[in-house]
């Protein structure tokens, strides 16, 4: 990273090291907001900016979509008049102008591809070092607007074609093809308001030479920006079982190891708990052989409950990529699902945000011309009684919401 007072974007989306992640917003800072606007106000503003915006609805919910931005989740609320959950860098799209390296838009729905480092980085050009002057997220995933096929009132559909060369000097030919739909709540939650969507996610081989894993493979990688509160957490359940069988259950060494303060493992429930408070910096991660294709978030203060599910193979034959910056032996051995909270690179320093983060991954794409790989990541709000949202944590997530509030003091 450069050094100084920046925190840096890419920390949230990415695995560069701490010493080496970037700034991507032209150096300003972002002061966090102390009253987060309502989605009527978040639409209001991105109406302002982007000429394209599609807004879909089913009853009360709302998602917001941008084609402008490769077609992302900008953000979504259960009502016009109730909270927006996406956060969007406002500076940044206001400003109007393209950054270097990478353009900080937010949103809570994004495609990107991987992997970002390795031998076979999408994001570095051969021979170079893995530095920041030498990062550039792919133009198409940053900021080429994406071509709408069909639309309705509750599904967008985009594609788009790129070529994408990589690390290694192979270059894939990719088809996108991406569909947003808002969907009935998929969860039984008695007197709770909801919005609930999902990114459909299509890659194709449209190039004449089969993928290979020593030519490099690539994977679909959706993340997604929320805004935190004093009392988020980030609530991931892993499959338990002996390390010698399924390996580490948290991969928590991405930005130097994060503290036991602000990540608990609770063995015999078999979860994960993360602050997702926006107030300092760290990421984890977990693997194939612990990932449930499920994870989530209780905002105590907003009442607000996140589930997200996503594409989680039995088998995963070609593994996942490994996004980290710098040269390895296992470039397959990546993690499923990851997990970032914003905060200061330094004391002193302003967040960008702040938001946080949950990111699923698809298996690396080993596909002959012609052939596809599609990865879903479905995402799902709700405020409403405590019961009901309790019964659903434990439910979908396999803890109660007192249990979540207790387990980082």
């Amino acid at each position: 990273m450069t050094q100084g007072a920046l925190v840096v974007l890419l920390a949230a989306c990415s695995s560069a090291p701490a010493e080496t992640a970037p700034s991507t917003t032209g150096g300003e800072r972002v002061e966090a907001d102390d009253r987060s606007p309502t989605f009527a106000e978040d639409l209001a503003f991105l109406r302002e900016h982007l000429s394209d915006l599609v807004v879909l609805s089913r009853g009360e919910a709302r998602v917001v979509v941008a084609p402008a931005y490769q077609g992302r989740v900008m953000t979504s609320g259960v009502a016009v008049d109730g909270a927006s959950f996406g956060w969007i860098h406002r500076a940044r799209i206001e400003s109007g102008i393209e950054t270097p390296h990478m353009n900080a838009f937010g949103g809570e729905d994004r495609f990107w591809l991987g992997p970002e480092g390795g031998p076979y980085a999408l994001y570095f050009p051969p021979e170079v070092p893995f530095e920041f002057a030498h990062w550039q997220v792919p133009a198409p995933i940053d900021t080429l607007a994406w071509e709408i096929v069909s639309a309705d009132e509750e599904r967008v559909a985009f594609r788009h074609t790129a070529t994408f060369p990589n690390r290694h000097g192979t270059e894939l030919s990719i088809q996108i093809d991406r569909t947003v739909r808002v969907l009935d709540p998929w969860v039984d939650a008695p007197g709770a308001r909801a919005v609930a969507y999902e990114s459909v996610n299509r890659i194709t081989n449209v190039g004449d030479a089969a993928w290979t894993a020593d030519t490099g493979l690539v994977s679909v990688w959706i993340l997604s920006m929320y805004r935190p509160s004093p009392r988020t957490t980030i609530v991931i359940p892993f499959r338990p079982g002996p390390e010698a069988e399924l390996g580490r259950v948290v991969n928590a060494d991405y930005f130097g190891t994060v503290p036991p303060s602000r990540l608990a493992i609770d063995a015999d429930a078999g979860v994960i708990f993360f602050r997702g408070d926006g107030q300092e910096r760290g990421k984890i991660g977990v693997s194939h052989r612990r990932a449930r294709p499920i994870m989530g978030s209780w905002d105590a203060d907003a009442g607000a409950l996140t589930l997200v599910t996503y594409t989680l193979p039995d088998e995963a034959p070609t593994g996942y990529v490994d996004s980290m910056w710098r040269d390895m032996d296992e470039p397959y051995a990546g993690d499923v699902v990851n997990s970032y909270d914003d905060g200061p690179a330094e004391p002193g320093a302003a967040p960008m945000g702040p938001f946080y983060e949950l990111e699923s991954s698809s298996p690396a794409a080993a596909l002959s011309p012609g052939a596809s790989l599609e990865h879903t990541h479905r995402t799902i709000h709700l405020v409403g009684p405590r019961a009901a949202l309790d019964a659903v944590a434990r439910d979908r997530l396999g803890v109660g919401l007192d249990a979540i509030e207790a387990a980082l003091p």
